[in-house]
């Protein structure tokens, strides 16, 4: 592992730090580097507030004069809430500039590194490309795609299923599975959960193991049977019921609970998730946490909104009367199953996490050279 490699690894690491705070901004980290010494660093701490590379270069002071900025993602060349960091990089006399990977946005894409380069900074970049860009897939799905990376969670028993006969789920991941679940909801802007799931476990879908914001909450309720009294409806958080064609009178009677209602009508009375997830996009909304039931993990997965499967394996047998995680799928052999690739297995106490991406993607972002 070289230098770069090792900086850029801390870069990673500083910029995690800005997780559930930054969205729709990536994920950013820098370090200031003079003679093999970290002299500054930096992150981008929330929306609207500084820049990684401002951060690290004024906590290096004048000892970045002619130093190395080291830098996940290409510096910004643009105005926008605060000003271009490649200005700032050249007031305080960096001379080389190491970069992880090009920023997608198709106004600063390339450019931040042609303005650098041509004030005389040289400019590396392509280091640790791949995980540069793994680590803002969130960032690099929304800005590419313009709809919202959408991450599947689902918590099931070693048999596949996902609540006992009953229909209830609590608990069948463990304590550790639960409280990394909901780190994933402070990392996402959004939760979506199917109206079923409001009726059988009556959730609040907020964080409420480890510090951050609350995501903003869906229910996709395609029938009108949320219940008027459900937490989610009444806590004064705020929810927004995605329907299908619901009768005026009752969307009315939602908006008067407090709710918002987002009427997406598509085929068979279900409910369109291309039109959910254009307005979540025009919303500014750059990613969405479905975490069940097994109806909506279905439509999501049939439809191919899912970008990424998160998988808590619980040592826990249901039977057969239990609920799977996902119903048909209409696949004639196992070949025509969906797969995941880029898996990575990790022990969650006594439970298993199981996290990949499916292989059948028709809208998937490229990560660059592995």
């Amino acid at each position: 592992m070289t230098s770069y490699d090792r900086w850029m690894g801390e870069a990673f690491a500083l910029a995690r730090q800005g997780e559930g705070a930054v969205n729709p901004n990536p994920l950013v980290g820098a370090l200031v580097v003079r003679d093999g010494e970290v002299v500054g660093r930096g992150h981008h701490a929330r929306f609207g507030g500084p820049h990684a590379e401002p951060v690290a270069i004024d906590n290096a002071g004048d000892l970045a004069q002619g130093a190395t900025l080291v830098v996940n993602l290409e510096p910004c060349c643009t105005h926008g809430k605060t000003p271009p960091c490649t200005d700032r990089i050249l007031r305080a006399g960096i001379k080389k500039v190491v970069v992880g990977c090009r920023d997608p946005n198709p106004q600063i894409d390339g450019k931040g590194i042609a303005t650098l380069r041509s004030a005389g900074v040289e400019v590396i970049e392509g280091v640790r490309e791949r995980d540069a860009r793994r680590l803002n897939e969130v960032f690099c799905h929304f800005i590419t795609l313009g709809r919202p990376f959408v991450q599947l969670k689902l918590a099931l028993s070693i048999d596949g299923r996902i609540a006992a006969s009953s229909g209830r789920s609590r608990w069948i991941s463990g304590a550790a599975s639960r409280e990394d679940a909901h780190r994933l909801r402070r990392r996402l802007m959004a939760i979506a959960v199917g109206v079923g799931t409001v009726v059988v476990d009556d959730p609040q879908l907020t964080v409420r193991h480890c510090v951050g914001r609350n995501p903003r909450r869906f229910v996709l309720d395609h029938s009108g049977r949320i219940p008027l009294d459900a937490r989610i409806v009444r806590d004064g958080g705020g929810v927004t019921v995605v329907t299908a064609g619901l009768p005026l009178a009752h969307q009315r009677q939602l908006v008067a609970s407090g709710a918002t209602v987002w009427d997406c009508p598509g085929a068979d009375g279900r409910i369109d998730l291309d039109t959910m997830l254009a307005r979540m996009a025009e919303e500014g909304v750059d990613s969405l946490l479905v975490e069940g039931g097994s109806a909506t993990a279905t439509e999501f997965l049939v439809a191919e909104h899912v970008d990424k499967v998160s998988l808590y394996i619980a040592p826990l047998l249901l039977g057969g009367d239990a609920v799977p995680a996902v119903g048909t799928l209409g696949l004639a052999t196992p070949a025509d199953g969906l797969r995941l690739e880029e898996v990575a297995v990790r022990p969650m106490g006594d439970d298993l996490l199981i996290e990949g991406y499916p292989v059948r993607h028709s809208g998937r972002v490229a990560l660059g050279p592995s």
